[in-house]
């Protein structure tokens, strides 16, 4: 049996699959965000340990006895920096968090971002928030010894070494995509080195070791530990999103379109991200939203509703384009295709006749229609995108996917166990590590549940919704009402 481990924003995941695949235990342990200022998102590092220890341990001891191997994934982008001591100088700093726009424009100009990094400088990656701490915080970041992700923290408690993979490590913005490796042009424009990173890995080579005494604790050996993947390549994985067009959308905390290529390809100016796959020889492309499935829990509890579930049975009851609120998600600014750090959600439209299940429709739909964006940004591209399996917790409200293949006039696909996630595809890595397999046997699409075929009248229904999101951005944006 294989152990995944995800390192998520709202919680930690721990999953043992079979050989065969199938789901063997599961357990989970809540987190928490902190946000001490405006634009800022941080979590104690200590707290992705303690978590992960919750989550694993809630799995029977019997299957965790069985494990041979252990995977993680996690959120991307995080600033994770420790001292000499290997101890957390400061809370890390999440990829949700907005603070350093103005650091982004700085190292633009200071090094080939584009050229070498394959992407846009944005706020939510790791680069411009080390370019912060060295401006605001100086005698923090003369202490830095060593930057990690947030999966990678947990990878040192648990084996000691610091390690990271290539999708994971793509998304800091010091890494030469096309060529796997560190730069050191871009680590020197941010003020560091090479020596200050963690040893790169594909995400299906072994890391480093379980240290005895945490496998004791964990009931379980001294298993190997393989390098994983950022969560959204992890969740590609899981589902098996590994040859060349291949595509997912993932409803998680955020949104994201991912279609895996066997070729690096950038696409800079519309706010597309290029980064490594998990996989030896494969790169992805993602159009990335900071809200998604945020943006329901968010109304939830704005409205009242007792939980998600509740919310998208009151939109389901309310129906399709039912009113003319406008939701737009820009809870935590967005990134594709505006990428624009300081626009902030609004609702539009309001008025007496407005309730709960309105404003729960047009949530739904306002993500739907961001997610739509991103989509169109990938296509614009020149990439072809026929279908789109769903993962993520948001993949468990039929309704919802409903009204998102309705906006985007594509069929999604629901994957049995595709709830599961970044966690499952962690293991799967484990398990081509362990077992020394090939990929292409072990990451295999789970069957198929159901088909969401969009509806033709949704979609007519949906579309000057549509239409009229897209055309409220540019009067809620303080980055369009400056230039």
């Amino acid at each position: 049996m294989f152990l995944g481990i995800d390192i998520g924003t709202s919680g930690v995941k721990a999953v043992v699959i079979a050989a065969d695949g199938s789901v063997a235990g599961q357990g989970t342990a809540a987190l928490t965000v902190t946000r001490p200022q405006p634009l800022w998102s941080e979590q104690a590092p200590e707290d992705w340990w303690t978590a992960t220890q919750a989550a694993v341990r809630a799995i029977d001891p019997a299957v965790r006895r069985a494990v041979q191997g252990i995977g993680l994934a996690g959120q991307m982008h995080g600033a994770t920096l420790l001292g000499a001591d290997d101890r957390p100088l400061r809370p890390a700093i999440l990829w949700n968090d907005g603070r350093s726009h103005e650091e982004c424009a700085e190292l633009e100009a200071a090094a080939d971002f584009h050229g070498i990094g394959a992407n846009l400088v944005m706020p939510g990656f790791t680069a411009p928030k080390l370019a912060w701490v060295r401006k605001h915080e100086p005698a923090i970041f003369d202490q830095v010894r060593t930057v990690l992700l947030p999966k990678d923290y947990v990878r040192l408690r648990m084996t000691g070494d610091k390690a990271s993979d290539m999708s994971d490590s793509a998304g800091t913005l010091w890494l030469d995509v096309g060529k796997r490796d560190w730069s050191d042009t871009l680590l020197a424009a941010t003020g560091l080195t090479r020596d200050q990173m963690p040893a790169l890995f594909e995400g299906s080579a072994i890391t480093g070791m379980l240290r005895p005494e945490i496998a004791e604790l964990w009931g379980m050996e001294p298993v190997p530990v393989v390098g994983g993947g950022g969560d959204n390549a992890a969740g590609a994985v899981g589902v098996g999103v590994v040859a060349d067009g291949d595509a997912l959308l993932s409803l998680g905390t955020s949104g994201v379109i991912f279609v895996a290529t066997d070729e690096l390809r950038p696409n800079v100016a519309g706010a597309v991200h290029a980064f490594c796959h998990a996989l030896p020889a494969m790169w992805h492309q993602m159009a990335v939203h900071l809200s998604a499935a945020a943006c329901i829990d968010w109304v939830a509890k704005l409205t009242g509703a007792a939980n998600a579930p509740e919310l998208f049975a009151r939109a389901e009851e309310t129906g399709p384009a039912a009113g003319k609120e406008l939701f737009l998600p820009y809870l935590s600014g967005e990134r594709t295709p505006h990428n624009d750090a300081l626009v902030r959600g609004a609702f539009l439209n309001l008025d007496y006749e407005t309730g709960p299940g309105r404003l729960a429709q047009a949530v739904l739909e306002g993500v739907a229609f961001t997610l739509a964006d991103g989509l169109g940004a990938l296509r614009d591209a020149g990439t072809t995108i026929d279908r789109l399996a769903v993962i993520g917790g948001g993949a468990r409200s039929a309704y919802w996917g409903r009204i998102i293949s309705a906006a985007f006039d594509t069929p999604l696909v629901y994957l049995r166990g595709g709830e599961v996630g970044p966690a499952l595809g962690a293991a799967r890595l484990a398990q081509v590590a362990v077992d020394r397999a090939d990929p292409r046997d072990v990451c295999v699409p789970p069957p198929v549940e159901r088909v969401v075929e969009p509806d033709a009248r949704d979609v007519d229904l949906l579309a000057p919704k549509k239409a009229a999101f897209r055309a409220a951005y540019p009067h809620i944006s303080p980055k369009v009402k400056g230039q």
